[in-house]
């Protein structure tokens, strides 16, 4: 009988062509390419365009039965970076439902709150929104308790419906231009996807850094978290690079490939691995616990 691993490694194996395919596209085969007076690029960009095709085809055909209820019962709120995509955004939602998840909203993180020159706004607004309400940190680094602030709105150990202060301090960001409720969440939820773009943060505003801050502080607030982006997300100066270099890579779990359907499958994977206490970082040779997780 054919192994849940063995499909794995299968869907795996077909991402790692891809990325082979894209390295050689940028390397060798583009240097062939100019000899050859350029045709053969065109020949590399249909051929890696159809292996896609076929990679995600290949995961939605066996995706499904792999996947299938390892996050059954468990909510799922999103929070978007600048820059993120929407189709993988999408994408990562079906994934997650497909696994038995409940996506209950879905959550913008918006340019003037990932900048540290914004921080004191930031600071002030979950001041004012969270006076005298339990549950919300007050100790650590502005971020972390800005970040309090927003699980203290968005995130819960157990699926509960949003009280008079979750409300509050929803709004309050909202209001303040630091977050877009893209669809506003119907239930606090037990786990918090953050999803990253391909662009690099921006090192003089530490935007990476306040993600992974905020990532962190979104971990104590419910049962997990889990950061992710697509390949070129863990490179030098990426959101996933700059959530693995921070001390919150022991509780954040991280997946650097939901630029593949067969990406967005392994995501789901760590997540229930996040929620057992296990975190992890997975995906590209970049990834410190390798491809999928055992």
């Amino acid at each position: 009988m054919i192994s849940f691993r063995y499909h794995l490694v299968s869907i795996a194996a077909v991402l790692l062509a891809l990325a082979a395919g894209v390295a050689l596209g940028a390397g060798p085969l583009s240097e062939s390419a100019k000899i050859a007076g350029g045709k053969d690029s065109t020949v590399i960009s249909a051929d890696l365009t159809e292996l896609q095709g076929f990679e995600a085809a290949y995961a939605k055909k066996t995706g499904g039965a792999l996947v299938s209820e390892k996050l059954k019962g468990t909510s799922v709120v999103f929070f978007t970076l600048p820059g993120s995509h929407v189709d993988q955004i999408e994408g990562l939602e079906s994934a997650f439902a497909g696994a038995g998840a409940s996506v209950v909203g879905r959550v913008a993180l918006e340019g003037q709150l990932v900048d540290s020159k914004g921080r004191q706004f930031a600071e002030g607004v979950a001041q004012q929104a969270t006076k005298d309400v339990k549950g919300v940190s007050t100790d650590g680094e502005s971020y972390a308790r800005i970040g309090s602030a927003l699980g203290r709105a968005f995130l819960a150990t157990k699926t509960v419906k949003p009280d008079a202060a979750a409300s509050t301090i929803s709004s309050a960001f909202s209001e303040g231009g630091l977050i877009r409720l893209e669809e506003k969440p119907t239930s606090r939820a037990q786990l918090a996807v953050i999803v990253a773009g391909p662009e690099k943060a921006d090192s003089d505003l530490g935007q990476g850094e306040i993600a992974a801050a905020l990532a962190d502080a979104f971990d104590l607030s419910g049962q997990g978290s889990l950061f992710v982006g697509p390949s070129a997300s863990s490179d030098e100066d990426g959101y996933v690079e700059a959530l693995r270099a921070s001390d919150a890579a022991a509780r954040v779990s991280s997946v650097d490939v939901i630029d593949a359907a067969s990406g967005r499958l392994v995501a789901t994977l760590v997540a229930a691995r996040e929620l057992g206490g296990n975190a992890g970082a997975f995906g590209t040779s970049r990834s410190a616990d390798g491809a999928i997780p055992n």
